[in-house]
């Protein structure tokens, strides 16, 4: 894999990848050298590494004066297995001149024919390029790999949900009108509703920003935060008293808050939380009173990775296709195919941002036969390719 690996990186960027330890220090013998394992690359390898897993995503830096390296960290599910260092290069326009690179080389204790050597192979690039070869050596290596980089996953969701909150405290601070935002919890409802989990999220920011914004103070914030949370549960057993076992969930989520300390952990519980509390939703869904409709969309999300029909449904239940269509699309608000696009498109998102399984495999494990069509689909529900939304939730542009 690592031989595939480093041709197609090297034909595409003419660099050489090589694995790194936790301490910074190349482990391929051929490059194992005074030269490449100095203490100050090996310092900047290890702490770019460390950056990476930390933000869940390639790491970019100067590792000396006008000399830059890009780090890959390699992470199977929550193990941290080393990183990958994607080469070195001058950036076309820095002011370092050469003397001046070479010189700092040699303070690490490599000798000043050595450092002239290498510093008189690296190639010049654009900054941007810098970018693009870190992200397609990223996105090569799972690919290849078959590794889930779960704990980068998660780890790149906090990050992003730390720089939405900073965007819109920076925002907001701009506005004389600092008043908790109300309506915000009622669009933030309607958003759980229709199940669009990007702009939950999203909107749970927004909210956290502004409850910050009204009082930095812990105590205030974790009482806004469950007065917040009891409103949603309150609103959607209202909804349907068949949610009422989120009274239950309610509780344990108050409990993790209150043990929770700091405002970015106590933003990344709330996360949590509403992830749960929409997963309920789905599991449940809004206005499911009528037993033969309930029947109908626990056999949906039982079978709905298979090839389903609706004859399936209604013999299942004992009802006309025609009956229950109707019947479910009158208490549910969505036609049967809308349920099952919808917990297709839920469960391939996850599939995307958790595994390492290509675009084919997935479309097969959520229930297509043919990728295009999922595509089709999933850019339908999603309004972008699954190939892009990955792309998107690994941070790769």
């Amino acid at each position: 894999m690592m031989t595939q690996l480093r041709r197609g990186y090297r034909s595409e960027y003419g660099l050489t990848c090589l694995p790194i330890a936790a301490t910074g220090s190349i482990t391929d013998r051929g490059r194992s050298s005074t030269l490449h394992n100095n203490a100050i690359f090996c310092r900047a390898r290890a702490h770019a590494l460390q950056e990476a897993v930390r933000w869940g995503e390639p790491y970019a830096l100067f590792m000396a004066p006008g000399l830059m390296t890009w780090i890959i960290p390699l992470v199977d599910e929550e193990s941290v297995e080393g990183g990958l260092t994607g080469g070195e290069v001058r950036i076309e326009g820095d002011a370092t001149d050469t003397t001046e690179l070479v010189n700092y080389i040699v303070s690490a204790g490599v000798s000043r024919k050595a450092a002239a050597a290498y510093v008189g192979k690296i190639p010049f690039w654009p900054q941007p390029r810098v970018h693009e070869a870190a992200a397609s050596l990223f996105e090569s290596f799972y690919q290849l790999s078959g590794w889930a980089p779960t704990l980068l996953t998660r780890h790149r969701t906090d990050a992003l949900q730390q720089r939405q909150i900073a965007e819109v405290i920076h925002e907001r601070k701009r506005q004389p009108d600092r008043a908790y935002p109300l309506e915000e919890e009622r669009i933030l409802l309607s958003l759980i509703r229709v199940g669009n989990r990007a702009g939950a999220r999203s909107m749970l920011n927004t909210m956290l920003a502004a409850i910050y914004l009204y009082s930095p103070r812990e105590a205030v914030i974790r009482a806004r935060i469950i007065e917040m949370m009891g409103y949603l549960v309150r609103a959607a057993v209202e909804d349907s008293p068949l949610l009422e076992p989120l009274l239950e969930h309610q509780q344990k989520w108050m409990e993790q808050i209150l043990n929770t300390e700091g405002f970015e952990a106590l933003c990344k519980v709330v996360r949590q939380a509403l992830d749960d509390f929409m997963d309920n939703i789905f599991e449940q869904g809004y206005g499911r009173t009528n037993k033969k409709v309930r029947r109908a969309l626990d056999y949906i999300a039982g079978h709905y990775t298979e090839e389903l029909r609706l004859e399936n449904v209604a013999e299942h239940v004992g009802l006309s296709t025609f009956r229950i269509a109707h019947m479910v699309k009158d208490f549910t608000g969505r036609t049967i195919l809308q349920h099952v696009k919808r917990l297709r498109t839920e469960k391939a998102r996850r599939l995307l941002e958790e595994t390492s399984l290509t675009c084919a495999e997935i479309a097969y494990e959520v229930g297509f036969s043919d990728q295009s069509f999922f595509t089709r689909q999933f850019r339908e529900m999603t309004g972008t390719t699954p190939a892009k939304y990955r792309r998107e939730r690994r941070g790769i542009a």
